[in-house]
């Protein structure tokens, strides 16, 4: 089989699943064409992540005369498919807060996508999530390209579903992936009850160098580790909050921020403003094995998010050994278990933050490390890289026959 994988900026720090999940499918036999539509506009700090880059042509790559040419091209040769694109195009930016002419840069896209999928005798699309690359995927198979799926990860879908049309997106599509129950609940929403069967569940799987690790002591030093693009669904100025109180208490501890974004100069300021310095480090981006090393000096992954899918880091730190203090948001329920494998806590409340934070730091290093263990245990039997590839593959298999 060969498949098409397309992704809206790719590769970029924050998706090392999609590049395992490329990699574990590779692995089972089939042929992955890599697609982006931009490219990371940033430093690739991670070798897998420059690996990948050298792997992934880019559609915007064709400039802006290559857009119009694709457009004219389809025009000529399929203008009932184009006819139809576009009204498909124009409906859906009507809606949209993007617009009707970002949805005219989404059709010439797809009719660059085309071409490169007619090139390497690609048979199916799948992107991930489902906001511009599937639309794009969605026009191109009407341009007369072949059929797509997409994985929806949250939270941007579920925050805006009707403006990114994503009842249209599963109507049209060859099947649609979901990462999590809740995932899978908030797509039922938005779709009629006649495309529920084409929602499946694949999880976000943790590769061998996370699930076979040999087993780290629990470090004595009072560390806590938060991993994440620095934004606000992430939640981290009210984590900062939550150390000013615990500094203020006279308590022993270091936070490290792993990461980089948009919200960087507010938590400067915020560590700044409570005399943090001592206290909370930020690393920015680093790559995935330096990643790893810091979650296994830490004593617990903390992740106070305001607004999620599942993250893959909440599996990563689970299968090193590590418990994990999280919210009460999306699918984190499903994969963290209060009082067995860590801590969770109500999104926006520094109180309770700063309680179990406290508790983190003042738990032994046995009960840390039994938390850890059942942590791993859930996430072996549940995020295997290796079998949800094989469930994927499947779906691709059974949508191809």
């Amino acid at each position: 089989m060969k498949i098409a994988y397309l992704i809206n900026q790719y590769p970029q720090p924050s998706q090392s699943f999609i590049r395992r999940e490329i990699a574990a499918l590779e692995q089972l036999g089939l042929t992955i064409h890599r697609f982006t539509v931009r490219r990371w506009d940033r430093q690739l700090v991670d070798p897998g992540d420059q690996a990948e880059q050298q792997k992934t042509r880019c559609i915007l790559d064709a400039g802006a005369m290559g857009l119009i040419l694709a457009c004219v091209r389809l025009m000529v040769s399929r203008p009932a498919r184009f006819i139809r694109a576009a009204a498909l195009a124009w409906r859906c930016g009507r809606r949209s807060e993007r617009g009707l002419i970002l949805h005219g840069v989404y059709l010439a896209e797809a009719c660059v996508l085309v071409k490169l999928l007619v090139d390497c005798g690609s048979t199916h699309v799948h992107a991930h999530f489902g906001t511009n690359s599937t639309t794009v995927a969605m026009l191109a198979h009407l341009l007369g390209g072949p059929g797509y799926s997409f994985t929806c990860h949250g939270p941007e879908e579920f925050d805006k579903p009707q403006f990114i049309a994503l009842g249209e997106k599963i109507a049209r599509s060859r099947f649609a992936v979901a990462i999590s129950e809740f995932g899978k609940s908030q797509m039922y929403r938005w779709c009629r009850y006649e495309d529920w069967s084409k929602i499946q569940i694949i999880r976000c799987g943790v590769d061998p160098q996370f699930l076979d690790a040999p087993t780290s002591p629990m470090p004595d030093h009072p560390k806590l580790v938060c991993v994440g693009r620095l934004s606000e669904q992430k939640g981290q100025l009210l984590l900062i909050e939550a150390a000013a109180r615990l500094a203020a208490k006279g308590m022993r501890f270091e936070l490290v921020l792993v990461g980089d974004g948009e919200m960087r100069p507010q938590i400067e300021s915020l560590i700044q403003q409570h005399h943090l310095a001592d206290h909370v480090r930020l690393a920015g981006w680093m790559s995935g094995q330096r990643v790893r090393d810091e979650i296994l000096s830490g004593r617990a992954l903390i992740l106070p998010s305001f607004a999620e899918g599942l993250p893959v880091v909440i599996m990563e730190a689970l299968a090193l050994g590590r418990p994990v203090l999280s919210t009460y948001v999306a699918g984190i329920p499903e994969l963290v278990e209060r009082g067995v494998s860590g801590w969770l806590v109500p999104a926006g409340s520094v109180d309770r933050l700063c309680e179990a934070m406290e508790e983190v730091l003042r738990s032994s290093p046995s009960r840390l490390a039994e938390m850890g263990r059942a942590g791993a245990q859930k996430v072996r039997q549940h995020h295997d890289v290796a079998i949800e590839a094989q469930k994927l593959a499947k779906l691709f298999e059974s949508a191809l026959n």
